[in-house]
């Protein structure tokens, strides 16, 4: 397998699509959230997340640098450092933080875009395939690099369909071309 390969289009696929989506979004759309349930971001929220759903976390796991406050991870095998509170991984929808703008959400979402092109070419081949690294979320459980790396891909890619039906509850003309950024 040619981890290098896959992953950059993965990630050239996903941040596009995800682009495209938040095109569709406007800055009076940010403070929207579904009506039934609970628990929800609202559309700045989840705008919010997406710009940091994979690059970042790429670099925490290449880096093992989460950008935590200083003893918020205990020491653990691998990159990834330690332990994350549960109440730091899961916080409810509430206490996330927010966009200002559909703008500043593009421009950061590019920028965790090239983030996480530089980290797969920092890593290299090797390292994709043969360094072991745990997520702080998951400290027993170490995984291949590029493994992880392609989960933070795929973590990008479940916000991004939830985007996607944030937006066809909303009322927006969005169909699975769309989703799939065609």
């Amino acid at each position: 397998m040619n981890w290098t390969n896959l992953l950059n289009a993965s990630v050239e696929e996903t941040y596009k699509a995800t682009d495209d989506l938040l095109a569709m979004v406007g800055d009076a759309d940010l403070g929207w959230k579904p009506a039934s349930g609970r628990n929800w971001m609202t559309t700045g929220q989840l705008a919010m997340h997406l710009t940091n759903a994979c690059g970042f976390c790429c670099r925490g796991f290449l880096t093992g640098d989460w950008g935590l406050p200083e003893g918020a991870c205990q020491e653990g095998d691998g990159a990834a450092g330690g332990e994350i509170p549960m109440e730091a991984m899961l916080p409810p929808a509430e206490a996330l933080p927010t966009i200002e703008s559909v703008a500043e959400a593009r421009r950061l979402l590019a920028e965790d875009r090239l983030l996480a092109l530089q980290m797969i070419r920092e890593a290299g081949e090797e390292k994709l395939d043969s360094l072991m690294v745990a997520a702080p979320w998951c400290p027993n459980d170490p995984q291949p690099l590029g493994r992880q790396f392609l989960g933070m891909v795929h973590h990008l890619q479940s916000h991004k369909s939830q985007l996607f039906y944030y937006l066809k509850l909303m009322g927006r003309d969005v169909n699975t071309m769309h989703l799939w950024g065609m």
